[in-house]
């Protein structure tokens, strides 16, 4: 059985980060997203998948190309219709028997997958499940187990089941989709469809990344997951679980928690890692630096005395030093973060910072909670970032010095 996975948009609702990368390739626990789909696929008995890209999709391919996910790989570009029944056409050509679409930004299980391919019959079959916040979600009503109501992301949900994006289908549904009307929004989209499709209910674990704070939470799920790979470990307590590529080191240092650390990334001397931490590539984390539960993509640099606690932080970002990421509001409330589509509660009372790539923190610099940093700014010495910065901003604070001479302060 082949499987479709949709991996064409941009992500907007994650940028900064996505800026720079396609949001399938935003890294969790050391690897793309994407490729913790591909490996949950191969689990579930997929032999080969067909993957639709668009937006720097020469970054998939490359990566993919580097690091064989196991299963036989056909990439084809979606034009320039948007929606998700213009993305599963561009993959007609490619499919002749019954077949598995996924989206390709969100994080499952094998089982989950499995179980929709053993109970699909004909037409479209769907994984569905419970959700504490349907709202963010196409969110489906069933009668028995088909589906009767399909609403998305509806103000006020009359159920509490979401469309989890697991499909299996019948050829034939490429018929049905080139007759689809635009959405409201003027996009083809496949959810048009699902009404009488039946649906399998999952209590299994699953994760739509819609949001830059969704990383830290797969994140943690993830490398829970993986076993253990220790390396070059040198006066250190490791009170946890590492897990260590090739060239990775550890020096006179503390973890406590489960922490991946990338090809060639240094640890030490006297960094703390606590809670779930991913290190990318190359990274560098010292000089009494700590890093929390936050995911450093490729190359960060946090050498000297510096807390980032709750983050993710894009590849190439130099932190200097003193540099603190505030992840905690006095009232202990929920933190909410300003997107492209106005403010939106993350539902956690730890949230860092999320910073693009090729940013710079000069030394004793701060941000408070939930802010976005876009890629390549200039955070200059001193500064309190309390609001999101735009891309290619530098920011520079004001100071006044004022002098006073002699033992009497009023002899300016």
């Amino acid at each position: 059985m082949k499987a479709v996975i949709l991996a064409a948009g941009q992500g907007v609702r994650l940028k900064p980060l996505t800026n720079t990368r396609p949001k399938v390739m935003l890294p969790v626990a050391g690897r793309p997203i994407l490729w913790h789909v591909l490996q949950e696929a191969k689990k579930a008995g997929i032999k080969e998948a067909v993957i639709i890209v668009r937006y720097l999709s020469e970054q998939i391919k490359a990566y993919l190309n580097q690091h064989d996910p196991g299963i036989k790989l056909t990439f084809v570009k979606q034009g320039a219709e948007n929606g998700t029944a213009a993305a599963l056409l561009t993959a007609e050509d490619e499919i002749n028997d019954t077949f598995v679409t996924l989206a390709g930004d969100i994080v499952t299980e094998a089982d989950t997958i499995r179980s929709v391919i053993e109970a699909h019959k004909k037409g479209i079959t769907l994984a569905v499940k419970k959700v504490p916040n349907p709202h963010d979600y196409g969110v489906v009503e069933l009668s028995g187990n088909s589906v009767s109501i399909f609403e998305e992301k509806p103000e006020h949900p009359k159920s509490d089941l979401a469309n989890l994006s697991i499909y299996c289908m019948e050829p034939t549904v490429f018929h049905d989709l080139k007759n689809i009307p635009p959405s409201p929004r003027g996009e083809q989209e496949l959810v048009n469809l699902l009404i009488g499709a039946r649906a399998v209910k999952t209590d299994a674990f699953w994760m739509d990344i819609g949001y830059p704070w969704n990383l830290l939470d797969a994140n943690a799920y993830l490398l829970d997951k993986l076993d253990a790979r220790t390396g070059d470990i040198e006066n250190s307590t490791i009170n946890g679980k590492v897990i260590m590529e090739k060239g990775a080191k550890i020096l006179d240092s503390y973890i406590e928690g489960n922490c991946y650390i990338g090809i060639n990334s240094v640890v030490g001397p006297n960094a703390i890692l606590k809670g779930d931490v991913a290190l990318g590539e190359g990274c560098e984390v010292g000089g009494s630096t700590t890093v929390k539960n936050s995911i450093l993509l490729d190359r960060v640099k946090a050498k000297h005395l510096s807390y980032i606690g709750d983050s993710v932080i894009g590849s190439d970002v130099n932190i200097g030093s003193g540099t603190q990421m505030a992840n905690f509001r006095f009232d202990e409330g929920h933190i909410n973060v300003r997107t492209d589509r106005g403010w939106v509660n993350t539902g956690r009372n730890k949230l860092g910072a999320i910073v693009g790539d090729h940013t710079k923190f000069g030394v004793l610099s701060c941000t408070m909670p939930g802010k976005l940093i876009g890629e390549n700014c200039w955070i200059s010495s001193g500064v309190i970032v309390n609001r999101d910065i735009a891309p290619h901003t530098q920011v520079f604070v004001k100071q006044e010095l004022t002098e006073y001479r002699g033992s009497n302060p009023k002899n300016k």
